[in-house]
């Protein structure tokens, strides 16, 4: 069994549409127990640093915003001003930036069984149109990248999930102080065998 940790925010859309304690419900219906939970307006400064400005990052992202582009048959060159992976994913991570920054989040850690796993199951595609009915974006959110790119903004999409083990733990240290994250034991734990 792998009890692990896993951090998930509750992005500024979820926070205004207030849908905020449904989709946390749904989380701790699953089996993840919340640890640490805190409602924050973040920074431009603390969300530079929350996504990566690395290179690699930003040409995969960049990558990513072009071939949704190409797959809407959107003008590239005309929406982004650029054909160059590297200048589109610095400009999406702007958004970005401004996106997160613009109002509350309710950032969580959250601690299971397979913590990471099942919280990016829970939460499902990353483009609404794409995720699952059933998962929280794929009941919650029905935007698109064609709609966000038309737009010049990023995809409104809900909720944020850590990808794995080392990104949660990241994520976590940038977002709480080691004293924010409680350790409990909820009623029932030990006879599921969450024991710690």
């Amino acid at each position: 069994m792998a009890i692990e940790r896993t951090f998930v925010m509750l992005k500024p859309d979820a926070v205004q549409r207030g849908i905020s304690g449904e989709i946390i419900a749904r989380l701790e219906r699953a089996g993840l127990k919340i640890v640490a939970l805190k409602m924050v307006w973040p920074t431009p400064g603390l969300v530079q640093q929350f996504y990566p400005s690395d290179e690699v990052w930003l040409r995969n992202l960049g990558q990513k915003s072009i071939a949704n582009f190409k797959q809407f048959g959107l003008d590239l060159q005309k929406i982004m001003g650029s054909t160059d992976d590297l200048e589109i994913g610095k400009r999406v991570k702007s958004w970005l930036v401004e996106f997160i920054s613009s109002g509350p989040v309710i950032a969580t850690v959250l601690e299971g069984n397979h913590a990471v796993e099942n919280a990016r199951r829970l939460v499902g595609n990353t483009i609404p149109i794409n995720a699952n009915p059933g998962t929280i974006r794929g009941d919650y959110s029905g935007d698109s990248t064609d709609h966000a790119n038309a737009q010049g903004r990023v995809i409104r999409n809900i909720i944020h999930a850590s990808g794995d083990l080392k990104e949660a733990e990241q994520e976590t240290v940038l977002w709480f102080k080691p004293e924010e994250i409680l350790k409990y034991e909820r009623t029932g734990e030990a006879l599921l065998g969450f024991r710690k």
